[in-house]
């Protein structure tokens, strides 16, 4: 999950410098593409990459805090001889 908010992140930095420069390159699609029309775009796709790398980091988080609980209370159990 936070190896593809990454993507996310790096797709919308390098969209963004595209459309700065030339928005029709960023927006071919479009007949009058501006620059206000790119960064908004590039904006809403950052908060997008920003809160799935949150989310992510924050589930991974977890997963290691439950694994290191699970393996806490397996070395508390007394061992049978």
């Amino acid at each position: 999950m936070v190896l593809a908010s990454i993507h996310i992140l790096v797709y919308t930095l390098l969209f963004f410098a595209v459309g700065m420069y030339k928005p029709r390159w960023a927006l071919f699609f479009l007949k009058q593409p501006t620059r206000f029309l790119v960064s908004s775009i590039a904006l809403v796709a950052f908060m997008v990459g920003a809160t799935v790398y949150g989310q992510g980091h924050k589930e991974e988080l977890l997963l290691a805090k439950k694994a290191a609980e699970k393996a806490a209370v397996a070395s508390e159990v007394p061992e049978a001889k």
